[in-house]
């Protein structure tokens, strides 16, 4: 996901500045990259017309993104790479249907929402040309929330490690 293009550039440098990768470029699905404590994946399957997913398209997927989701059952922290990933992930984990429009989190760069089951919610906007080319995500910024990632990770991590 997000390999050979200055998405993925911007992704995999800052996974590996806060130890979630363990180097920091990422040309190929088989290149050796590891990922600890973090997990990829999409909100779509292919690379719609003009990196602009359909409602359709997202709805058609929406089923693949459900059975990951399922199948990761420890994780604490998300971190939604832009508003389609982040209403994209509250549906597929089923908050958009049972959370109120008002008790929905706001998407906005850097916003951070505890939800009902206790996993954190972090949002930022998408690493695009269209976003890093035009000032509106500066690497300052983009580092911010994947800072706040690592010390969620690393607090959640603590807590179970004290429980266990």
């Amino acid at each position: 996901m997000f390999t050979g293009d200055s998405s993925g550039n911007w992704l995999y440098e800052a996974l590996h500045r806060y130890g979630f990768a363990d180097r920091p470029v990422s040309v190929s699905r088989d290149d050796g990259l590891t990922l600890t404590g973090c997990y990829i994946t999409a909100a779509v399957r292919c690379a719609p017309p003009d990196n602009k997913p359909a409602r359709e398209e997202l709805a058609q997927c929406r089923s693949f993104l459900e059975r990951e989701l399922a199948l990761l059952h420890r994780v604490r922290v998300v971190l939604c790479l832009g508003r389609v990933a982040y209403e994209s992930w509250l549906r597929a984990a089923g908050w958009w249907d049972s959370l109120t429009p008002a008790e929905r989190p706001v998407f906005g760069h850097g916003g951070e929402a505890v939800l009902p089951d206790g996993r954190t919610l972090l949002c930022s906007f998408h690493p695009s040309r269209q976003n890093t080319n035009t000032g509106k995500l500066s690497r300052d910024m983009w580092y911010s929330v994947f800072a706040r990632a690592r010390e969620l990770v690393d607090s959640a991590g603590k807590g179970e490690r004290e429980k266990g």
